[in-house]
């Protein structure tokens, strides 16, 4: 097909329609605004946006929107880009809010998922939940700054919520998640002493505001997941949590 003709050597034709069909669920199109594009570039088709909020301009930093969609509904604007760029791409946009009620009806019939909704209550955690339940595995993408962490739980594996301290809130959750790689570097391999410091700041300002997030990290996880996502839809090897995936040309001044 002329669309995907660049494709070829990297993606052969039969593999492009496998990719073309495996159903794609993004729960949250804040950095997955970045992600669900990627993937829709390298071909596939068939994607679910979720997300009840509006675009605001404080989004406009490290999100694939603009001005003039400010004020707008996410999911709505994302298909209508989407549908400029591939109109044959079958875009579903669910403008709501998710939370435990809605979850399962909207994850049913999907091959994998990408969670990036805001940890400002358990959903997050109740989506993974659902997802292991009826056998989608999800992808996390975390925006480090200068840095992409992606983790992936698969169905009845250990999920993220095993980071979450006993009683604590899961608000500003994201800390655990990127201090679980720190910890690993720290111990492993060479420490992230940026991030530490990133991560002390931000615990200084007692995690009432959304994390920090730059527009390099969402273009790196958009990469790192939309590679991913392609392994899982041809069957290939992706790592899973307590596992992760780390990218930073940063750690070459730091």
């Amino acid at each position: 097909m002329k669309r995907y003709e660049r494709n070829r050597i990297y993606i052969s034709e039969s593999v492009q329609k496998k990719i073309r069909d495996f159903r794609l669920l993004f729960a949250g199109v804040g950095i997955g605004s970045h992600i669900a594009e990627t993937a829709l570039r390298m071909g596939f088709e068939h994607i679910t946006l979720v997300d009840g909020e509006v675009v605001q301009t404080d989004h406009l930093n490290n999100q694939n929107y603009r001005v003039a969609d400010v004020g707008r509904l996410k999911a709505e604007v994302l298909k209508d880009h989407f549908l400029d760029i591939n109109p044959d791409a079958q875009i579903e946009a669910v403008p709501i809010r998710m939370n435990s009620d809605n979850v399962p009806d909207i994850v049913a019939g999907h091959h994998a998922a990408v969670n990036t909704l805001d940890f400002d209550g358990s959903t997050p955690f109740v989506f993974d939940r659902i997802c292991s339940e009826q056998g989608i595995t999800v992808l996390h993408p975390f925006n480090v700054g200068f840095a992409g962490i992606v983790m992936v739980t698969k169905p009845n594996q250990v999920g993220l919520d095993s980071l979450l301290p006993e009683g604590e809130s899961p608000v500003g959750f994201e800390r655990h998640a990127v201090r679980h790689a720190t910890d690993y570097f720290n111990y492993w391999a060479r420490p992230k002493m940026w991030i530490e410091e990133m991560l002390r700041k931000y615990e200084d300002e007692g995690c009432r505001l959304p994390p920090p997030r730059l527009a390099v990290a969402s273009s790196l996880v958009a990469g790192m997941s939309a590679s991913i996502l392609y392994r899982l839809a041809v069957g290939g090897f992706v790592k899973s949590f307590p596992k992760f995936y780390y990218y930073s040309e940063y750690d070459d001044l730091n």
